[in-house]
């Protein structure tokens, strides 16, 4: 026969039971009511203005220091006589102007070689010529008065001039002092070969060109023959074509003789030889 447990027994349980869910309801009442507290945060507070005080310390003033005593004027010499002022160098040329001196005349030796050169057309005569008057004209200034003209000359077999043809000119005064340098010429020696002597010469007045000696080196060779048109026709006469120009060449014995007659060349003639030659080998019409 079972036995049934006292009714004390039965009644814990379910005491205990709303103990526990009052308890657990408290609790998330509590929860309920603090958690939002946890979530806010309090109001940021404004940042407060921060005062800086400078002090600022005036500079110490430097010490005084006492004024030098005044020095005395040096004593002036005893007076006496005055040196004479020197006088102020008189100008070449005015300053900032180009300029280039006239150079020297022809000596009598070189005019007395000139006058026995019979090669090329009196070559060494025509270029003392020029050199000659050239010196006479002065010293050439950059300016208005620069310039060039060519003459024909025409010197007679006793070496008075016979006549003097200005063929053109860049400049009037220049002419103008070529002409007064012409009659101031002294009397010149005969011709080389004894005949009237005419040819033509460009004298340059400007501080930017010199004449250079001639080359005598190649005198005794033949000149290179002109070429033409060899088929030239007037329409009327029989149509012929020129022979070929060949050049003639001396003997060996006229050629040795010929060759006594050059003088040593300058150092300026070869310079300026090896110039002219570059020149007209490097233009760039060459080749086209």
């Amino acid at each position: 026969m079972p036995t049934h447990p006292p009714p004390e027994i039965t009644r814990r349980p379910m005491g205990l039971r709303w103990a526990v869910a009052g308890s657990l309801t408290l609790h998330l009442i509590a929860l309920g009511v603090l958690l939002p507290a946890f979530k806010t945060r309090p109001p940021a507070v404004p940042d407060q203005p921060v005062v800086i005080t400078a002090v600022v310390v005036p500079p110490a003033e430097p010490p005084r220091t006492a004024p030098a005593p005044p020095v005395a004027p040096p004593a002036k010499p005893p007076a006496g006589p005055t040196p004479p002022a020197r006088p102020a160098p008189v100008p070449t040329s005015q300053p900032g102007r180009a300029f280039m001196d006239a150079p020297p005349a022809p000596t009598a030796q070189e005019w007395a070689q000139a006058a026995t050169y019979t090669l090329k057309n009196a070559k060494r005569y025509r270029h003392h010529w020029g050199q000659h008057l050239r010196s006479l004209m002065g010293t050439a200034h950059e300016g208005p008065d620069q310039g060039a003209v060519r003459f024909r000359i025409e010197i007679a077999p006793d070496g008075q001039l016979a006549r003097l043809d200005t063929i053109w000119s860049t400049s009037p005064s220049v002419e103008q002092r070529a002409r007064a340098a012409v009659r101031q010429m002294p009397p010149l020696p005969p011709t080389p070969t004894g005949l009237p002597l005419v040819f033509e010469k460009t004298i340059v007045f400007a501080p930017w060109t010199a004449e250079t000696p001639p080359l005598y080196k190649n005198d005794c060779e033949p000149d290179p023959p002109q070429h033409g048109n060899r088929f030239v026709w007037d329409g009327r006469t029989p149509q012929v074509v020129a022979e070929q120009a060949v050049a003639v060449k001396l003997d060996p014995a006229a050629y040795e003789e010929c060759l006594k007659q050059l003088p040593q060349d300058s150092i300026e003639a070869e310079a300026a030889s090896d110039k002219r030659q570059q020149e007209q080998w490097a233009s760039p019409t060459l080749g086209r």
